[in-house]
């Protein structure tokens, strides 16, 4: 039944509001999501009972249509906002709306209530700040077309701010998706790469397998893309490429559990996957999303893991041996269970231009040229080792997504490199990596320290390399910003859009006065240490964050340059 039918028909608005209850109950896992999708069908049905009057009581502060985070906004279908809580935004034309990752918000909106998939309803999905805040956060948006009794059209919405994916947001991106494929073919997989498209939401992404088992498209694990995976077992063991295309052969679609780490990380956590066969010409592929279940306990990971400061130690003790034998400690090095060589420790060494002449853990690739090395998200390993071994010191930490040995999965390792001196003379650079380190107070005051002594001598020429987020100074959620004695915001790689804004007067979500505490500080000491709540990037649940700032002088400017980790106990040091 069409949206407008289902509101034409009814007689009553109490009627319509029972319907609209009943109907979100049936679909959806969490009161969040069955509140806000009532809220909408209850506010469509006002709005057509009571017509463009019903937007003043839509624009009222603490009625059911608008409380706190949650508000009715009304569009029209050329993109016109005719009721929204941000005056910037009401009565303007928004079409060209977009979103941090410059996804197109009502573009996208209009187009999810104006498809057969969605009966003239459904959810988008982007980044938005909460009112009157300067923070982006992932929002779900549901929005309904409907038609009033004169012929005009509205679309009508109201979203929530929340990490938790119901299953049937991954089904419409399944539908949609397996669409598009049987229109577009092949040509349709770029789209499923896209951050600023529709189908990159929070955690889930789209994957495509073809019948044999070969990955396709996977853009959270983008070096699994042409590997056969039909021998893949997940952390419990499973064959669940196999499971995939055993559901799909018999019943075109379906649920699979099983275990898959989150993008970024390589320990897995529990997971629910809808999958569909498409058609492509006379061949068909798997075509699938998932869900990561909530509050889901991970793989056991019992390794444990050194901190920064215990890896540098380790790799320069390991320093003083090479440089009193030279390839003579080869052989020491090689030997597993050993301080050198354990679980997923192990030591390499390049020459200053990057030929690969020692690695503990892979021998065959030894002699290789791997100054061009890079990650699977295009981060220069090569580049950032050799030039980590020119700068002036010759040691410091590098950062990139790069497999444990055995494994498939890229996880991020931080590695410590060290510039040698062999007893014959010649120079080489050492290495030795941990994966998913645990941030620690020494390790961010080495990068603060590093990107501090950058802007000390390029001033805003050094602002790019900050920004960068395959250079060293963005990785897993820590990234340096910049900011200038009056509060803007001057670079945030993490969170693009503040860059600009004035930031004197934010609060954390505490109600502590973060950008002037810090301000403050950092002017009478020149570097000091803050702690805050903040949100993890691209994350809604609140974390403490330490953050250490220091402050810098390029010419008659001065910047405070900072970076900073979450925590879920007190830091180490």
């Amino acid at each position: 039944m069409s949206v407008f039918s289902l509101f034409t028909m009814a007689k009553a608005q109490s009627g319509i509001e029972k319907n609209a209850s009943l109907l979100a109950n049936q679909y959806y896992q969490y009161d969040t999501t069955r509140r806000l999708v009532t809220l909408v069908k209850n506010a469509a049905a006002y709005l057509l009972a009571n017509g463009e009057g019903a937007f003043k009581d839509f624009r009222t502060e603490g009625s059911k249509w608008r409380k706190g985070e949650t508000y009715i906004f009304v569009l029209d279908p050329r993109g016109n906002m005719l009721v929204h809580p941000d005056p910037a935004l009401e009565g303007n034309n928004t079409l060209d709306l977009k979103d941090v990752n410059g996804k197109s918000i009502i573009r996208g909106l209009l187009a999810v209530t104006n498809s057969r998939l969605h009966e003239s309803a459904g959810w988008y999905h982007y980044q938005w700040p909460v009112p009157a805040g300067p923070l982006p956060r992932w929002k779900s948006t549901y929005a309904m077309r409907i038609i009033s009794s004169s012929g005009k059209e509205y679309i009508i919405g109201s979203g929530m701010y929340n990490d938790r994916m119901e299953r049937e947001f991954v089904v419409d991106a399944v539908k949609d998706a397996v669409a598009i494929i049987e229109k577009k073919g092949k040509d349709a997989f770029s789209l499923f790469h896209d951050p600023a498209g529709q189908f990159m939401i929070k955690d889930a992404y789209i994957f495509v397998t073809d019948s044999n088992g070969v990955e396709l498209v996977n853009p959270a694990f983008p070096n699994l893309e042409g590997r056969n995976l039909l021998d893949l077992k997940d952390a419990e063991g499973k064959y669940l490429v196999r499971e995939m295309l055993a559901k799909v052969k018999t019943s075109d679609t379906g649920w699979v559990n099983h275990m898959w780490p989150k993008p970024g990380e390589s320990i897995s956590t529990e997971k629910t996957t809808y999958v569909s066969k498409a058609k492509i010409g006379n061949k068909w592929v798997l075509v699938g999303c998932g869900v990561y279940l909530a509050d889901a306990p991970k793989a056991v990971n019992s390794t444990p893991k050194m901190s920064a400061t215990e890896l540098i130690t380790l790799v320069r003790d390991a320093a003083k041996i090479f440089e009193q034998q030279g390839e003579k400690a080869f052989p020491e090095f090689r030997v597993k269970g050993t301080r050198w060589f354990h679980d997923d420790t192990y030591f390499f060494l390049w020459t200053l231009d990057g030929t690969r002449v020692f690695h503990a853990a892979n021998p065959s690739g030894e002699g290789l040229d791997v100054s061009r090395l890079k990650d699977v998200q295009g981060r220069p390993i090569g580049q950032m080792c050799v030039e980590m071994g020119a700068t002036p010191g010759g040691e410091g930490w590098i950062h990139y997504l790069y497999p444990e040995p055995g494994d498939i999965f890229p996880t991020w390792k931080s590695t410590y490199i060290k510039r040698i001196n062999f007893p014959s003379g010649e120079q080489y650079l050492l290495g030795c990596g941990i994966y998913n380190m645990q941030m620690d107070r020494t390790f961010i005051e080495e990068l603060v320290n590093r990107a501090s002594n950058l802007v000390a001598s390029q001033g805003a020429g050094a602002f790019n390399q900050l920004r960068s987020k395959t250079g060293p100074f963005v990785f897993m959620n820590v990234y340096v910003f910049v900011q200038d004695t009056k509060g803007n915001e001057l670079v945030n790689a993490a969170q693009p859009s503040l860059e600009g804004q004035n930031l004197i007067n934010l609060k954390d979500l505490r109600g502590k006065p973060v950008i002037r505490q810090q301000r403050d500080a950092v002017m009478k000491r020149g570097s000091t240490w803050l702690s805050f709540y903040w949100y993890r990037p691209g994350d809604n649940t609140p974390a403490l964050k330490y953050t250490y700032v220091r402050k810098v002088q390029y010419r008659d400017k001065t910047y405070i340059v900072g970076s900073g980790f979450y925590v879920t106990e007190a830091p180490t040091r």
